[in-house]
């Protein structure tokens, strides 16, 4: 299971790889995801726009629906009505129906299966590439990214964020990486900051797929440190004790 879980992880950072291979010229400053795993309102919703957007081209083979209404306070009744549309039971994983040589015959490439991609490639990259889209018309899907140079992946969510026109920086700013400015070519239904919360959420979802026991080991962490720092003293005391008469 550790190896299969390993390749997979190798196999995902090569399948980002071949999505693009580096992040635009004049990409600005990385924004920090601020994600809580611990917000299970986010998750919840991170959830169900990862079914509605993501999960047509992206399984999460080692995520069973059980389990995360188990771990998110929803019902059966809920996964089912809210989560599931494609004939699963509640048991099952999150696998999609496109074989993978149709994935690769309409993008390219196929696409990585995101069970484990907030541990590969990190929070705040996804919450930034998510939002790093905007208008390309030499590409196939219409779409680039900042951080994806020639990304195959299309902009799934601009119908909530809106197109985005890029800016030429001038060669100065460009060099530098320092700024990119945008122009909005259609506007989305969300505004900006409301589009960012959305993505957060997609992103605190992955970021809990990606370890779903993390909350309890860090709790179970914290316990076992705080043990650990009661028997200290207990250890301290006994040993003055012991050798209170030993000069």
């Amino acid at each position: 299971m550790i190896l299969r879980a390993s390749l997979l992880l190798t196999g995902l950072c090569l399948s980002m790889t071949a999505f693009g291979q580096h992040a635009g010229v004049g990409a600005p400053q990385m924004e920090p995801a601020d994600n809580d795993v611990g917000d299970i309102a986010s998750l919840q919703r991170g959830a169900k726009f990862f079914v509605n957007y993501c999960l047509g081209c992206h399984s999460a083979q080692y995520v069973r629906y059980n389990r995360i209404a188990a771990d998110l306070g929803l019902t059966e009744d809920q996964l089912v009505e809210n989560l599931m549309f494609t004939g699963q039971r509640p048991f099952d994983t999150m696998d999609i129906a496109m074989r993978k040589e149709d994935a690769v015959r309409w993008f390219g490439v196929a696409p990585p299966d995101l069970s484990l991609i907030a541990r590969s490639r990190g929070v705040d990259y996804l919450y930034n590439f998510l939002r790093g889209f905007y208008r390309d018309e030499s590409t196939a899907t219409g779409a680039n990214n900042l951080w994806l140079e020639n990304t195959a992946m299309p902009h799934v969510l601009w119908e909530l964020q809106g197109m985005r026109g890029l800016v030429a920086p001038e060669a100065e700013a460009e060099a530098a990486q320092a700024h990119t400015e945008f122009e909005m070519v259609r506007p989305g239904t969300l505004a900006e900051g409301e589009f960012d919360v959305v993505v957060r959420d997609i992103v605190n979802f992955l970021d809990y797929i990606g370890e779903p026991m993390q909350l309890e080991r860090r709790a179970l962490g914290i316990r076992v440190i705080a043990f650990l720092l009661v028997f200290l003293l207990i250890a301290y005391m006994l040993k003055r004790e012991i050798w209170k008469d030993v000069h």
